[in-house]
């Protein structure tokens, strides 16, 4: 089905950078789409990568535009413990790997292979396990783990060693990694040695090495959310396709509220 929408900002823009904003597409598709006679406005097709939108017309993508966006597959994957999201060394297992057709939940359009670029979004370390993204779309990317978005990441941590308040407190906030201080986090109890994080930045080994800086050691750590994607009641090392309403639900999250 063609993608419409009707625009109500109150100043024209370009259309290239409309549907970039929309989670439609990137840029660069959308310039795609139009030198292919792709894209129309209130029936007319759009000639000219500069052009800009009205207040009030309204935007139409062909089928064929949408079928290409479409076709971009993004995965959401458990990743058990002991895998690697992406480049394996010697002995190591990558996600991709696992993604066979007896692992396959549900229906996808291909099977991933060697020739499938696929990417993690958005990594978890060989000894984290849970939701990971793996996808060829460029915008789901952007979304996820490019430098404006949005999206916070939540994460269930069990730990070795005592729960203190001031523990918590610089895990919250009052830490720094590599020179840089961290943003603010939530961090509670859930019970026992476990507990909830939920970050909006994703540095390397992030929750292992706040940990460590205050005297606590990570033996478990599982990823549930990003943004609105759950990873729900999917089984250990199964795998299913991101569905379209999911996109689109990652896209508008991680955009800053009043974009």
């Amino acid at each position: 089905m063609s993608w419409t929408r009707r625009y109500e900002e109150a100043e024209p823009q370009r259309v290239n950078r409309w549907l970039g904003q929309s989670g439609v597409c990137s840029r660069r598709e959308a310039d795609g789409f139009i030198a292919e006679g792709l894209v129309t406005i209130d029936g007319e097709v759009v000639t000219d990568a500069g052009r800009k939108i009205q207040p009030g017309q309204t935007l139409t993508l062909a089928d064929r535009a949408q079928e290409k966006l479409d076709g971009a597959l993004t995965i959401v994957f458990h990743k058990p413990e002991g895998v690697v999201s992406a480049q394996p060394e010697r002995g190591q297992i990558p996600a991709i790997r696992l993604l066979t057709e007896d692992a396959l939940v549900g229906e996808s359009p291909l099977i991933p292979d060697r020739d499938t670029k696929l990417a993690p979004v958005g990594r978890l370390d060989m000894d984290s396990r849970g939701l990971l993204i793996l996808s060829e779309d460029g915008v789901v990317a952007k979304a996820v783990i490019g430098p404006d978005s949005e999206l916070d990441k939540e994460y269930r941590v069990e730990v070795h060693g005592e729960i203190t308040a001031r523990r918590l407190a610089l895990l919250r906030h009052g830490l720094e990694l590599d020179g840089r201080a961290l943003k603010p986090a939530e961090v509670e109890v859930i019970e026992g040695q476990t507990l909830r994080f939920v970050l909006k930045e994703g540095r390397n080994r992030q929750i292992r090495r706040m940990c460590d800086e205050v005297g606590l050691e990570v033996i478990d750590l599982f990823r549930l959310r990003i943004g609105p994607l759950h990873l729900g009641g999917l089984p250990e090392a199964k795998w299913r396709v991101l569905t379209g309403a999911e996109r689109t639900a990652l896209i508008a999250a991680s955009r800053p509220a009043g974009s």
